[in-house]
Formats: structure tokens, sequence, C-alpha cells
């Protein structure tokens, strides 16, 4: 079947108002579950065969989370839905006013390649929460995880419900031609600017999820060892192919030492002396990108070097220590498993230079200072962060994820991804039993009475 056929076809089953009922999305979504379970040995595989994640990292950073998305939104769908009543203006009495929760019809879905599974149904399943059908793009750079997130999809709902796009840029320059009521899309500037711009052709609404450098602090007061291993955790995850992993870290010059240290320490307790044989450490996703980041490495002696593998595409764990902001590891998002540190010698410094650079989509701080924290977080801009901890702030449902100018626009997860897809429609329902004269022709020549009621 042609694109814009399925998309009529959508259009269709939209219109007919069946995944407006509660109990449909509610239902939909348990499916999902119960799929997503059947096939989740397949998926394990999967994001092993793509990624080269283990199975504890698969659930930890993918499937678990799909799982907690789910729940949460079949727990709290009933009250997300419901219309809320809004306070009415003296102006408008006697009136009520409501906010109708509508979804806003079908919806395009284009997820990447470094989390493939949840970067695809958490969105999903804000969508479907909300009432919408979607399609869904997945990424063709993780190959065995779109085929099976295409046959979940597939066997869990109907394409004129849900339906799946497999295929490269092709595909996607398919997809942006068409029209769709909202367009949500995680990925590189690159394609957001093309995303951005074919939606504008429609005047549709965007989520761009993207990314850029993200900066981690470590001041002098903060827990070196706890500063450490988190930061090693963070930046190491998934091979370093984490849109909110720390791209590099600003140390104070008087322990940087003793913070180098302690990360190569790190390093070795998490993955062994030898981290490219560790069952607990990924794989480059490509060629392309194992050649990009080796040539990010050209010229450099790192302080730590945890090997690499161009047969396997894999890249152990680098410490750049004698970064500066005009290395050529700081001019790009580095996507990958090398840490530039950058001394810095006062907090002011590094207010500068960051808010002279693009809006990252993550910030971290490890201090012990409430006044430092304090000052750095209502005066830099950034997505999101963490304060004495990276990549966490993104696991809850109960704050929004997103950017901020180039890293990007809106927000989702929990209740912020069903309001992502949902247009809050305002209805004032007005009195028939009184009309008050003051709004009609002939205008009187005083402004005394009319001024009481709008000040």
């Amino acid at each position: 079947m042609e694109l814009y056929e399925i998309l009529e076809k959508q259009r269709t089953f939209f219109r007919e108002g069946i995944s407006r009922n509660l109990q449909y999305r509610r239902r939909g979504l348990l499916r999902l579950r119960e799929n997503l379970r059947r096939h989740e040995e397949e998926l394990y595989a999967a994001l092993y065969a793509d990624l080269g994640k283990s199975r504890y990292e698969a659930y930890e950073t993918e499937i678990g989370i799909v799982y907690s998305e789910i729940t949460y939104m079949v727990r709290h769908l009933s009250s997300l839905a419901r219309p809320q009543r809004a306070r009415t203006a003296l102006v408008n009495f006697p009136a009520k006013s409501t906010i109708y929760k509508d979804p806003y019809g079908v919806v395009l879905i284009m997820s990447p390649w470094n989390y493939p599974l949840q970067l695809t149904l958490v969105p999903l399943i804000g969508a479907l929460a909300a009432g919408n059908c979607a399609v869904v793009k997945p990424s063709a750079y993780s190959p065995e995880t779109s085929k099976v997130i295409e046959k979940i999809l597939h066997e869990t709902f109907s394409e004129g419900y849900v339906y799946t796009v497999t295929g490269g840029r092709q595909a996607n320059e398919n997809l942006l031609a068409e029209k769709f009521d909202y367009i949500f899309f995680t990925g590189g500037k690159t394609v957001g600017r093309q995303v951005m711009e074919a939606a504008a052709k429609h005047l549709c609404p965007v989520t761009l999820e993207l990314g850029g450098k993200s900066p981690c602090i470590v001041d002098e007061t903060a827990d070196i060892a706890m500063a450490a291993r988190r930061i090693v955790w963070g930046k190491f995850l998934n091979c370093g192919q984490t849109c909110v992993a720390p791209d590099y870290v600003l140390v104070h010059s008087s322990i940087k030492e003793k913070l180098l240290a302690a990360m190569v320490a790190n390093i070795e307790a998490l993955y062994g002396q030898y981290p490219l044989e560790s069952k607990d450490y990924g794989k480059i996703i490509s060629e392309k990108h194992f050649l990009r980041l080796g040539a990010m490495l050209e010229g450099e002696t790192p302080y730590y070097f945890g090997g690499a593998d161009d047969k396997y595409c894999k890249i152990g764990p680098v410490i750049l220590d004698d970064a500066d902001w005009s290395s050529l590891s700081m001019q790009e998002e580095i996507f990958g498993p090398i840490l530039p540190v950058v001394v810095f010698e006062d907090l002011e410094e590094v207010k500068r230079e960051i808010e002279a650079r693009p809006k990252p989509l993550a910030l971290y701080f490890f201090t012990k200072s409430k006044e430092r924290e304090r000052y750095l977080m209502t005066h830099l801009s950034f997505g999101g962060g963490c304060v004495n901890d990276t990549i966490m702030h993104l696991v809850s449902n109960s704050m929004p994820f997103g950017g901020v100018g180039a890293s990007g626009m809106g927000g989702y997860h929990g209740k912020y991804s069903f309001r992502t897809f949902t247009h809050e429609k305002s209805v004032l329902k007005k009195s028939t039993l009184i009309d008050m004269p003051m709004r009609y022709a002939p205008y009187p020549d005083s402004l005394r009475f009319l001024k009481k009621f709008l000040k």
C-alpha cells in the first residue's frame, strides 16, 4: 500500500473517533506491553547485534523504560484525559471555562539509532495515550531492532492506527513530503533542520529532540570518588552514544589529577583492564562513526586509551587530559567514548565559556556548595541536568525531558508526553440567562465602567 493511502486510512480512522475512546487507548497500550514481553528475547538479541548492548543494559536503558512509560500512562490515563475546569474571568460572568484534551490527529514519530527501542516507543506511547494515530519511522542504522519493532507494532495495532515505515534517507524524504498533524523527531541537528523546514510548509507543529555538547563541571568541593564513578558510567554507557552523555569535563585545576586517576580506576572497575573484552561494553554503531571518532583522536596523546578494534567497530574509553576550548574534540558533539578534560580556575570563566556556545541538551555539576549550585542552575540555559549525577534526570515520569535552543524544542516523558501530543482546547460556555450589555454598541462616552472589568 502506498504511503498516501496509509495516511488517508489513518485520517479516516481518526475521524471515526475510535482512538478517542479511553478504553480503546488503554487496551492498545496493554496489548503493546504483552507483545513486548513476548518478543523480549528478540529485542535483547537485536540490541546486542546493533549496539553490543548486554541484557542488563538493554533492560536498564531501553526495555524497562518502555514498560515504565506504559505503566504510567495506563495508570494515569483517565486523569490526564479528563477535561479541566478553568477560572472564568469576571468579564465573562456568568459562564464556565473548560480545557478539553484534544488529540492532534495523525502524527509522525522519527527515531534515532542510539536507543532505538526506547526513543521509538516512549514517544509513541504518549501519542497513543493522547488519542492520536501514528506513523513510526525507526532508524535504518539499527536494522535488527527496527525489524523487531516493526513486527511488534504490526502484531499489536491495525495499520490504520499505527504504521511502521522502514528505510533510509529516501524513506525520510517521502515521509516529510506528506502532511502530518504533528511531527516528533529525535536525532541530529542536520536532519532536525530538514524536519522543521518540511513541517513549516504545512504549518505542522514539531518537537525536536536534538543534542549538543553537554558539559560536566566538577568544582574543588566535589566528592571526587562519587563524581568519577558517575561520570564514567554516564559517559561510557552505550559506548558514549547517548545524547545526554557528559560530552566533556570541566574540572577545577586543584583536583584535576585526583579526578583523572579516579576516573581511570572506575573505568577498570566497571569494564576491567581490557574494556573491549567486557560483556558490558558496547560497540560503535557503524564503520562510518568508527572512522569519525578515530579522526578526532589524530595527533592526540590520551591520558587513558582503552583500545580499538576496527573489525568489530569497538573503541574503548578514552580520556584526553590536555584539552582546551580550541581542541578538535571540543568543536562538535562527540557522541562516542572520548572524554576531553578541560581545566578551569573560577566558575565565572566556566559560565562565560558555556554561554558563548549553543545551549546544551544537558548540564551536570558536581559540588557540595549550595550557593554555587543555585548560581549555575539559575544563570545557565540548558535542556535539563543533574547536580552530583549524570543521565538520571531523564529517567523520570514527573519531569519533562527535552532541549532548548540548538539542542531542541519541546519535552516529553510521563504527563509531558501526553501534553506534547495533545492540543489543549479552550471552551467558554456562556449562560443565556443574563446578557451583559456593556460590550455592545452604541458605546458610552465614558470608560469608567469598562475599566472596572478590564484592568
